[in-house]
């Protein structure tokens, strides 16, 4: 049952990996916001395109994750079965 429990939590498209990515730039751009209204000026945009900014690079390591596991799978390397 845990083995079910715990795919759930595991990124296995590139479509659940934009997803994900989405929400993540959803909740960024809200924070973001709200730190231009918390702190007015340069430093709320600044604070606003450092939240941008964490959303690109994690995502692109979701991509750049996902991408080799895709081809170690492909490839058939040792240790990607589901067993452990």
């Amino acid at each position: 049952m845990w083995t079910k429990v715990k795919r759930l939590f595991v990124i296995k498209t590139r479509w659940e990996a934009y997803l994900i990515i989405y929400a993540l730039a959803l909740g960024a751009m809200t924070r973001g916001a709200d730190y231009t209204v918390q702190y007015p000026g340069w430093p709320g945009y600044l604070l606003m395109a450092a939240t941008a900014g964490a959303v690109f690079l994690g995502g692109a390591k979701i991509l750049d994750a996902i991408r080799y596991e895709q081809e170690a799978k492909a490839a058939g390397a040792p240790g990607d079965s589901p067993q452990g």
